[in-house]
């Protein structure tokens, strides 16, 4: 299953200040700084920017685990433990 992260990135990228706001916030913080603490929150665009590329151009078959899993089946070296997989059924519901 492949995540579409199309529109989070889009309104990740959209919500990001220009540098004017950037540095209009800037001048009102410095000008009211002296008035006690303060505190500056920026995003990582960079590295958003670097994880959307990544998702997106990831495969949404990972072909070898096919080919691996189906050599597996047609070599009879695929077992299933029928117990194992209602205990997991059992524990997922509990």
């Amino acid at each position: 299953m492949r995540i579409d992260l199309t529109q989070l990135a889009a309104s990740q990228i959209t919500s990001e200040p220009t540098a004017q706001q950037v540095k209009a916030n800037r001048t009102a913080i410095a000008g009211s700084a002296s008035e006690g603490d303060r505190t500056t929150l920026s995003s990582d665009t960079e590295s958003l920017h670097s994880l959307v590329s990544t998702a997106m151009n990831s495969p949404e078959i990972r072909q070898d685990k096919v080919d691996s899993l189906r050599a597996a089946v047609s070599s009879g070296n695929y077992k299933l433990d029928a117990n194992e997989i209602a205990s997991s059924m059992i524990d997922e519901h509990a």
